[in-house]
């Protein structure tokens, strides 16, 4: 062992106390990968450990923090203590740590056996299938999961979980530029010019406060007034009215569904669903299991596509799975031309705070593409995980413009506002 003594940040003495869960989140120059990735070296070098670090996507090792571990064992004087390979680094004494991403892999992690210290970074985009399938699989006696995010919007399933209603136990620290005491002049000077540009942009980037929306949404406009206006609260379940579900589909992509009741002129969202790899019987299950009594369902066209394993269309299933309800085609247009259709109902839309909040996630970060050349927001959005519940809640525009028309309703001619 190097007899170098580390120093740390008062608020990362945290890190050497046991503790199921230890969170730490904050703004930009509070040190807290740094930290994290010290302490880590530290304790791997003074017992064997099985050290796991992971992050929601990671298409290459370049995208983990392995390059950041293998500067800290330079820095600290550990050379001696570790070997650090390609994908992985080990120490002589038995510690091995790993790199993963989780987004299509988190069941692999199932295959290493007795993780002790799981390490998820940049956790601010980790979703909520990811950590219900990751927190279980981290179950030997004694073993922690340490979380660093820079927040982004307080719908993110990571700051709900761990900030606003942490597990019982958890040390959750929030940690700033100010208390890093070896913040550099550099950094300094870069918060003064972001402070001077933009209140807002440095509140979010160096104190750590959250967004509504995130530049490039598409709905940026719509959601902000929707948040202004006190439309996301608690929207309970109507029983004397039908509720509509509005689908996107896929398998190895996201399956999306709305849940909405159409009540007067106010659409009310009162829950949300979304799920990858699964058949439609898994849909089916989830939404008979619901309390809800069910009206017309919106299918996607590609529900009329023949299945080849079921040799029968979605829209055949869900017929079958539930005849009492109409089952409809949602009409072909463009995607502009839907992104305008849920423009019209915007301000007639309520959303329930915590059925939605998923939902709600999913549309803040529904974003146009970036032109490559010019670094411009193109006309087209992008295809990612928030596409499919952004979709989706399109599709229920469009459905509305065809009940509309049978109904004779102009939603466009009433003033915002509740119904």
């Amino acid at each position: 062992m190097s007899d170098r003594v580390a120093d740390f940040p008062e608020k990362l003495e945290c890190l050497f106390q046991p503790s199921r869960y230890k969170v730490l989140y904050g703004g930009r120059g509070g040190a807290k990968s740094w930290g994290v990735a010290r302490a880590l070296l530290i304790m791997g070098a003074q017992r064997k450990l099985r050290i796991a670090c992971g992050r929601e996507i990671q298409k290459s090792i370049s995208d983990s923090v392995h390059q950041l571990l293998k500067e800290q064992i330079d820095d600290l004087g550990l050379a001696s203590q570790y070997r650090v390979l390609e994908t992985y680094i080990e120490g002589i004494n038995g510690t091995l740590i790993t790199f993963h991403g989780l987004k299509h892999n988190v069941v692999s992690l199932k295959s290493i056996e007795g993780i002790d210290i799981f390490w998820a970074e940049e956790a601010q985009t980790i979703s909520k299938n990811s950590w219900n399938t990751l927190i279980p699989t981290i179950r030997k006696e004694g073993s922690e999961i340490w979380i660093t995010f820079n927040p982004e919007l307080d719908t993110d399933e990571t700051y709900r979980r761990f900030v606003q209603n942490p597990p019982t136990g958890a040390v959750v620290t929030k940690i700033n530029y100010r208390d890093n005491p070896w913040f550099s002049g550099v950094l300094e000077q870069e918060r003064l010019d972001c402070l001077a540009r933009s209140k807002d942009d440095h509140d979010h980037v160096w104190e750590g406060q959250t967004k509504k929306v995130l530049e490039g949404a598409i709905f940026a406009n719509e959601l902000r007034d929707t948040y202004a206006n006190d439309r996301v609260m608690r929207v309970p379940y109507d029983m004397a009215h039908p509720v509509q579900t509005v689908w996107d589909l896929g398998r190895a992509d996201m399956t999306a569904i709305w849940f909405v009741q159409m009540i007067g002129l106010e659409f009310r969202l009162i829950d949300y669903y979304q799920n990858r790899g699964h058949a439609l019987p898994h849909y089916i299950k989830v939404l008979k299991e619901k309390p809800y009594s069910y009206g017309a369902f919106w299918l996607p066209h590609d529900a009329q596509n023949e299945q080849l394993v079921a040799e029968r269309t979605i829209e055949q299933q869900v017929r079958t799975a539930f005849a009492n309800s109409p089952v409809n085609i949602v009409p072909k247009t463009s995607v502009v031309g839907r992104i305008d259709a849920a423009r019209t109902i915007f301000n007639r839309c309520v959303f329930d705070a915590s059925s939605c909040s998923e939902g709600l996630n999913v549309l803040a970060r529904w974003k146009y593409k970036v032109n490559q050349d010019t670094g411009q927001w193109s006309k087209e959005p992008d295809h990612d995980d928030y596409s499919h519940g952004g979709d989706a809640f399109t599709y229920m525009a469009v459905s509305v413009t065809v009940a509309r028309k049978a109904a004779k309703i102009d939603y466009s001619k009433h003033h915002k506002g509740r119904a």
